[in-house]
């Protein structure tokens, strides 16, 4: 593929190669021999500023063999070389005159030649003008005396220097004379008066004349005009005196400037145009331009200085014609006429041209100019005119062209065309060359290119020679280039340009390298920023691989490349540009440039920066009206986000100095706001605006406004009217601020009376914001108003509001008190409404108390505690949760008001039903051995019933804690242990106990424990001294020895110390360094480490050390043992005979009775360890008697209905409080079983 298109390619280039191409004859290499070119000269005019240190007489030229300068001055020969008083350079024909003070001699017009063999060019002539020092004449000006009302003309002459000229006339004091329709400084620098005035005399006229280029101003001698009164015009009073007097002085315009009745001006092209008419006469003429021929002056005419001078810059052919000046006043006019010529220097229309031509050819050579007069046009060649070189086959043809038949070699020269008119004078050099080469490749040879695949490339072959050269390479430009569009990775290779005519062939080779195009893939984005933040751009880019370390990526901001080592707020690092602490300076568009020798790449960015908004400005008041004024202002900078609102704030002198606070706020687009105010107040105001990016600064504060003192515009606000006490209202309200006062003596009246009876109002004047009434009636209606008063007046008429005066506490108590048990822990009690006769007050709502008397399970009643709910508003149930199943439970009903509790209902007693129990205590699993283990629990703390037995269910659990089947067993009720057997060997099981009652089992213990190969020890035991503890056993008999572990805590720290490896045939372990009197738990493991699958746990606890002592002495004896044997035998026989005893004494035949058929209500244990397991609580059992040792009388007990009710206590009617604690049947209240209700 590559090989075809390469093969199109040259023949595509071979179709278009017919072209020849031809090169510049200006652009001749410098190893080419060639005629004189000067590249560089001064300019027509040089003039020696006195300023100047040295003034170079320019003259620089280029040609093959080298060039010689020569100099001519007005014509004649100069040499430079010759005057040591100049300094020439090497190789150049520049010379320099230095300014050492006399420079006259130098003045004159210069001209250079550069030759060599083959010609010389010359230069256009150069004016080197030294300038005198313009000076005014000393002279003697006499004054100048005049008639009021007559013309003067103050003449300036200034004297000649280099242009640009400027005149003023000012006085000694360098003050401007005033110019005016009267008063005229001329274009000649004259000052003209079209009439004098009284005020026109004085002594100090000055003309001084500036010459800008040189720095120089001079000044003329001053000059005095004394202006005379006209006393005849002055004096007399007469009519005839006055006309006579006018007669004098008023006379029609005449010109002062310019004379006569016509004039002609002549102008180049380009420059400006400057026509005056200055006219005296009294009344002072006015002046009017037209041009003549047309309606109206040209658009580009302007007029100025009181219309008496027409300007018309760069002025053009279209500018000429005839213009007109009329000067006028009631009394006559004035005409002028001018006549304008815009003339032009000349200029080459067709210029000389420098040529390269064959050996044999003709040569042509035009210079055609145009100029305004028609210029002189002279030909000269190699700086001679051309009559003096005569040749056979050249001559001039009538319109001036030159003409060259069958050129020869000798022919060659350079050929000056020379233009001149009143305005100046061109030059030309055209270099014509006759000469035949062979090609000249001036492009390197084997240049190696690098392209971008995708877009274009030119490969150069740049060929001078004469004739023109075929150039033999792909669509070659004019130049000899080798341009290929959409470069492609098949393009690579070897290129050759191949250059031939008829003196010879040359070639030269170029290497083409194409790489992949340098891509942004992550521009920066465009930010907009809080102003003194930190902002990042980041650009990432992708380039040929090939390329290496020179790639970079750089960064402009608004075209310009930026330096992070000239700004320290920028940083540059690996295509992030981070800039620290933004400024609104930073603003602008942020380039990405990526960057390889082959291509680059380039995504711009736009950084906004936006804060709070500056400060308003201007800010005024206006429009005074006692308590209104107007507030304008000038909104600042928005900082690029757009104002949204202002913020208007005050501050006054009297009340807070100093503090500023906000009035109101106004939209974005508004400037002016219409503020109302308070009276008596001392104001001053500023303003602020908002944006989104948050509000700024405030403006400058308003000078202070006062106002004008007034009535209160309203009364206090929030008014509370609350009863304290039963027979006083307390009447409380909101003040008003210092600054709604409106003026001085501010009080309020406080009127007040009783609803409906026709009371006249009870007044009050206070100072305070709080009232007392006393002696009111209890909760009765009042009407009450509350009015501002000052100084000034009073305030609006108040509004009436009413309240109701102090309540007391309620009087009655709720009657007709239900409850429904909803279920075993929850519920709904319902009463009838306290009638609003007996409430007091406004009714707060009801509140609730209750307390449990006893759990079923126990027949004596206890103290517990009592909760109180409160349910708000006027309502007659409510839903009491939270108890406990199994319970008797008692409860009262109360209203309150704001001042309190009302007396409490009759008590009414309740039960709740059975419920599931909760989760058994204290289960664990110990004594694990191969095939059995021992579960140990305590009943559950909330029995919440009758508990009639345990379910057990266990089963086995691999190590991904996958089940197995359950197996089940259930346990009577008093069991608290239980030896599992039949388990298999070395099994992890998990085990679940549940207790239940009759409702239901309540939620699982659970625990994991895993048997052993065998039974590695038996009969297990523990003995203690003061500081160590022994524990032994007997090895297995089914098992081969086995390593075991002793572990034991300290209860009081809680961390546990294992012992190392012990062989199981060892039969015990002495723990050493225990405290005396210290309570130990012991483990014996199979594991090196604690959990709870221990084979024997046990808690022991040190003997103090004097016991120990003892013991350590006397245990081991055999008589001691002995001894205790006895003593522990004859203590068993004394209890079983107490036992017994007790049992046969203080029954009742009735008690009996209940106990071979107990019920639920004497099954029950003391409530202070109501469901804990302990050996020491009672069991109630078929076969057991129990004596309760009489019943509980009132006296005896510390508890009364005090407690749980109210401030009143209900009793039997014989007064006791037995009938709520006894075992007996007979209530003061029904039992509630199931769901009946109970009613007090």
């Amino acid at each position: 593929m590559r090989l075809l298109r390469k093969i199109l390619l040259l023949l595509g280039a071979c179709l278009n190669m017919s072209c020849r191409y031809q090169s510049n004859a200006l652009d001749i290499p410098l190893e080419v021999e060639q005629l004189p070119t000067i590249t560089e000269h001064s300019p027509a005019s040089l003039i020696a500023f006195p300023f100047e240190e040295s003034f170079p007489m320019k003259c620089e030229a280029t040609g093959n063999p080298g060039t010689e300068f020569r100099w001519t001055k007005n014509g004649q020969d100069f040499d430079p070389y010759q005057d040591p008083r100049l300094k020439t350079l090497d190789d150049s024909g520049t010379f320099i005159i230095p300014n050492n003070g006399n420079l006259t001699e130098f003045q004159g017009n210069y001209r250079c030649f550069a030759s060599n063999k083959l010609g010389t060019a010359m230069s256009e002539e150069i004016e080197f003008i030294v300038p005198t020092i313009p000076k005014f004449p000393k002279e003697i000006i006499d004054p100048i005396e005049v008639m009021e009302g007559q013309s003067v003309i103050l003449e300036c002459n200034p004297p000649k220097g280099i242009p640009p000229l400027q005149i003023y006339w000012m006085t000694i004091s360098l003050q401007h004379i005033e110019q005016d329709e009267r008063v005229s400084l001329g274009l000649n620098g004259n000052l003209y008066f079209s009439n004098a005035i009284e005020t026109d005399s004085r002594r100090d006229y000055c003309c001084f004349a500036a010459f800008p280029r040189i720095r120089t101003i001079v000044q003329k001698t001053a000059m005095s005009v004394v202006v005379k009164s006209n006393k005849l015009m002055k004096d007399s009073d007469s009519g005839s005196g006055r006309g006579y007097a006018n007669s004098l002085l008023e006379r029609k315009p005449s010109l002062l400037t310019p004379t006569g009745k016509e004039s002609h001006t002549y102008l180049v092209k380009g420059e400006d145009l400057h026509l005056e008419c200055i006219a005296e006469g009294f009344p002072t003429p006015k002046v009017e331009w037209v041009k003549i021929g047309f309606h109206e002056l040209p658009e580009r005419a302007v007029v100025e200085s009181h219309g008496k001078l027409l300007t018309i810059e760069m002025v053009n052919e279209e500018d000429e014609g005839k213009y007109m000046c009329r000067a006028k006043n009631p009394l006559g006019e004035v005409v002028h006429y001018f006549h304008v010529t815009v003339e032009e220097p000349p200029e080459f229309e067709i210029e000389p041209q420098s040529q390269l031509v064959t050996i044999g050819a003709d040569v042509v050579i035009k210079c055609v100019v145009k100029a305004n007069p028609q210029p002189s046009v002279v030909w000269r060649v190699n700086g001679r005119l051309l009559n003096e070189v005569p040749t056979s086959n050249r001559k001039v043809l009538k319109d001036g062209t030159i003409s060259i038949h069958n050129a020869k070699p000798e022919n060659s020269a350079v050929y000056q065309c020379e233009a001149t008119n009143r305005h100046g004078t061109i030059l030309a050099n055209a270099n014509i060359m006759i000469m035949n080469i062979q090609p000249l490749i001036l492009t390197e040879n084997n240049l190696q290119y690098m392209a971008v695949e995708g877009k274009g490339v030119v490969m150069h072959c740049k060929v001078f020679s004469s004739p023109t050269s075929s150039i033999t390479w792909f669509s070659v430009h004019k130049n000899g280039s080798l341009e290929i569009h959409n470069v492609m990775k098949e393009d690579m290779g070897e290129y050759s340009c191949f250059a031939q005519n008829t003196e010879g062939k040359v070639a030269i080779a170029a290497t083409l390298e194409v790489k992949d195009p340098t891509r942004i893939v992550d521009p920066p984005h465009d930010l907009r920023v809080l102003a003194r933040t930190t902002i990042q751009f980041s650009c990432q880019a992708e380039f040929d691989p090939s390329i290496g370390d020179d790639f970079e990526i750089l960064w402009e901001k608004d075209g310009m490349a930026l330096n992070a080592s000239e700004n320290a707020r920028y940083i540059l690092d690996d295509g992030v540009l981070e800039i620290i602490n933004v400024s609104f300076g930073d603003q602008g568009f942020y380039a990405c440039v990526a960057r390889t020798p082959v291509d680059q790449d380039m995504a711009v960015a736009q950084l906004s920066v936006v804060d709070v908004p500056d400060p308003p400005e201007d800010v005024i008041l206006s429009e005074h009206n006692g308590r209104s004024v107007k507030l304008q202002w000038i909104p600042g900078d928005d900082h690029n986000s757009s104002i949204t609102e202002f913020v208007i704030e005050f501050e006054e002198s009297q009340h807070e100095p100093g503090s500023w606070k906000e009035m109101m706020r106004v939209p974005g687009n508004h400037h002016f706001a219409l503020l109302n105010l308070h009276g008596h107040v001392d104001y001053r105001f500023r303003v602020s605006a908002t944006n989104e990016v948050g509000r700024g600064r405030p403006s400058q504060a308003t000078e202070r406004y006062k106002t004008p003192a007034s009535a209160p515009d309203k009364n206090p606000e929030n008014i509370k009217i609350e009863g304290h006490l039963p027979h006083e209202m307390d009447i409380n309200w909101e003040p008003l601020s210092p600054i709604e006062h409106n003026g001085p003596g501010l009080e309020y009246k406080v009127s007040y009376r009783r609803q409906g009876t026709g009371e006249d109002w009870m007044e009050h004047m206070v100072k305070r914001h709080s009232f007392v009434v006393k002696n009111t009636p209890t909760f009765v209606i009042y009407e009450i108003k509350i009015q501002a008063k000052n100084h000034a007046g009073w305030g609006p008429e108040p509004e009436i509001i009413t309240a109701y005066s102090g309540e007391d506490f309620p009087t009655a108590a709720p009657e007709g008190i239900a409850v429904e048990v909803m279920n075993n822990t929850m519920v709904k009690v319902r009463w009838d409404h306290v009638h609003k006769d007996k409430l007091n007050g406004h009714l707060g709502g009801y509140r609730i108390s209750f307390w449990r008397l006893r759990s079923l399970l126990y027949s004596k009643k206890t103290h517990g505690d009592k909760h109180t709910l409160t349910f708000s508003g006027e309502r007659n149930h409510a839903v009491v949760t939270g108890l406990k199943p199994f319970s008797e439970y008692s409860l009262i009903v109360m209203a309150f008001n704001s001042r309190g509790n009302g007396p409490g209902s009759h008590p009414v007693s309740f039960k709740t039903p059975e419920g599931v129990p909760g989760q058994v205590s204290a289960f664990s699993v110990t004594n694990i051995q191969k095939h059995k283990v021992t579960l140990t629990w305590s009943p559950p703390v909330d029995a919440n019933g009758l508990i009639i037995g345990y379910i057990l269910q266990y089963q086995l659990i691999n190590d991904t804690e996958e089940l197995g089947s359950l197996t089940t067993l259930n346990i009577s009720a008093d069991s608290s242990k239980l030896h599992l057997q039949d388990l298999e060997a070395l099994s992890k099981y998990k085990f679940y106990l549940r207790c239940c009652t009759r409702v239901g089992c309540g939620p699982a213990a659970s625990e994991k424990r895993t048997t052993v190969p065998e039974a590695t020890v038996l009969n297990i035991s523990t003995s203690v001294s003061h500081n160590f503890a022994n524990i032994s056993w007997i090895p297995g008999t089914e098992q081969t020895e086995s390593e075991l572990y002793v572990a034991f805590m300290n209860n009081r720290e809680g961390n546990w110390k294992i012992s190392d490896a012990l062989n199981s045939s060892k039969t015990f372990h002495i723990i050493e360094g225990l405290e005396p009197g210290t309570e130990y738990t012991v483990r014996l493991m199979t594991k090196s480490w604690v959990d709870n699958s221990s084979i024997f746990e046990d808690v022991i606890r040190t003997s103090a050390k004097g016991l120990a002592s003892i013991h350590g002495g006397i245990s081991n004896q055999g008589w001691f043992i002995g001894l205790m044997c006895a003593i522990a035998l004859l203590t068993l026989i004394v209890l079983i005979a107490c036992f017994v005893n007790r049992n046969k004494g203080g029954k009742y035949s009735v008690k009996e009775k209940e106990d071979l058929h107990p019920d639920l209500e004497s099954q029950g244990i003391n409530d202070d360890t109501f469901c804990e397991y302990s050996d020491n609580d009672e069991k109630p059992l078929k076969s057991s008697q129990h004596s309760l040792n009489g019943d509980l009388k009132g006296g005896d007990s510390g508890d009364s209905m005090v407690d749980y009710g109210d401030e009143d206590a209900h009793f039997n009617e014989d007064g006791s409080f037995i009938g709520e604690y006894s075992g007996r049947k007979e209530r003061v209240s029904m039992e509630i079983k199931g769901n009946n209700q109970s009613t007090a």
